[in-house]
């Protein structure tokens, strides 16, 4: 049988400043090709999630770099603060007309925050996705502004033509409740990174949401991410749209 493609849409490496950086970049191909996983949407995160706009292009340039280095085999977003609200428009840009994928969000605001507005309005002119850090849990993660999937729901009532991709319902806490909640907002993607491999959670996820919302991620558990996709219950038509083809839908969306 032919190796059914795989596209990893959230994944992460190492800035130019961090040690070991050029290890990271060449172990992190290796293991996927191990896993023949064909390509991986990475980004890279400043220290500081309030980043500076010299902060967020720092960042942005290592993940060019990186493409460059890996032709096709590194898909970049790049990742902006939405409180610098002009220089994030203007990065997106320059980093889309580079040839990346699509936008990272953090959690400096909730995906609601009226900051986030021209970041979602850009990506819609765009056409492409916005990846934004979530999770849901019932002790303090120390993260007050982490989006949870009600704020998905709130801001995807009033951009229904934007694609926001939840990030690793496998990291971000209870994500039973995460996916009962992302049924009362369909135009929204799931990706199921995370080191999480709970029994059920794929089937869940496909079953209440249907299988063309749910995105193969890893977000860095690259062993488990793919285990827990072979290991689901699911049909080898199911398995190939959660691998690669529902994010290759995405990728034909873009408009630059």
């Amino acid at each position: 049988m032919a190796q059914k493609m795989k596209i990893d849409a959230h994944f992460h490496v190492l800035d130019r400043k961090s040690k070991g950086w050029k290890k990271d970049w060449q172990e992190s191909i290796n293991i996927a090709d191990m896993l023949e996983i064909n390509q991986l949407c990475i980004s890279i995160l400043p220290p500081n999630k309030h980043a500076e706009p010299n902060e967020f292009r720092r960042v942005n340039d290592d993940v060019l770099q990186a493409m460059k280095n890996y032709p096709g085999r590194y898909l970049g977003y790049a990742f902006v603060n939405p409180g610098y609200s002009a220089e994030a428009v203007r990065e997106i840009e320059r980093c889309i007309n580079a040839g990346m994928v699509g936008v990272k969000l953090y959690s400096a605001y909730t995906i609601d925050d009226a900051t986030t507005e021209p970041i979602i309005e850009k990506c819609i002119e765009l056409g492409v996705p916005i990846l934004m850090h979530a999770g849901y849990a019932h002790v303090d993660m120390g993260q007050p502004t982490l989006s949870s999937a009600i704020h998905f729901t709130n801001i995807a009532k009033k951009y229904p033509e934007a694609m926001l991709i939840e990030a690793h319902i496998g990291g971000g806490g209870d994500w039973e409740w995460s996916i009962k909640q992302l049924k009362k907002c369909p135009s929204v993607f799931l990706d199921t990174g995370g080191s999480v491999v709970d029994e059920g959670m794929i089937e869940m996820a496909i079953k209440e949401l249907g299988v063309e919302r749910i995105l193969f991620a890893t977000d860095c558990s690259m062993f488990a991410g793919v285990g827990k996709i072979l290991g689901a219950n699911i049909s080898e038509l199911q398995r190939e749209k959660v691998f690669s083809g529902n994010f290759q839908k995405i990728l034909a969306k873009r408009k630059v």
